[in-house]
């Protein structure tokens, strides 16, 4: 079996992250691999964030875990130490789809590079609202922007767990 397919069957979403900050050419590398996803007629609709200043990582980590309605000190994102946030300029009527395709392309670019991923959600809410908007007003992003999600990444603290069997009738052939 070629790397790309060993990649697509082995990745996994982490759930505990060790404190390590991922290396910055791999961090650049997933990001790019990001920017190759296919959009809805080559428009580029999305943008990602990324996130590795630990007090802003921190603070969205809690507006999410207040959006998800946990309890204090609850970490959605694992103890992940890096954010990238991907949105997609709602005037592209896929941009649902291209930012989607952003988010898989990042987290197969960590698995193939040995970095842990997960997707997080909650980034429309997020978004919506003025923390989020703050957020995209010092970063000098103008447009008509939603959140489609958070894709968290650092070293797992702990091995993957085996894929689930696939599920009888996934594919039907005509």
């Amino acid at each position: 079996m070629n790397e790309t397919l060993k990649v697509l069957e082995s990745r996994r979403s982490c759930r505990k992250f060790k404190s390590d900050m991922v290396k910055s050419e791999d961090l650049s590398a997933i990001i790019k691999a990001g920017t190759f996803a296919a959009t809805g007629m080559g428009k580029q609709s999305p943008i990602i964030i990324a996130v590795t200043d630990k007090k802003l990582r921190d603070e969205i980590s809690d507006e999410n875990r207040k959006i998800g309605g946990w309890n204090e000190g609850f970490d959605p994102f694992y103890g992940a130490p890096v954010i990238l946030i991907v949105l997609a300029r709602k005037d592209v009527p896929t941009y649902v789809y291209d930012g989607s395709l952003v988010l898989g392309n990042l987290m197969n670019a960590a698995e193939s590079l040995g970095v842990g991923s997960i997707w997080i959600h909650r980034a429309k809410e997020e978004f919506e609202s003025d923390f989020g908007k703050n957020i995209l007003k010092k970063l000098g992003i103008e447009g008509d922007y939603e959140g489609i999600g958070h894709c968290a990444l650092g070293y797992a603290a702990e091995p993957a767990k085996d894929a689930a069997p696939r599920k009888e009738n996934y594919v039907y052939c005509i």
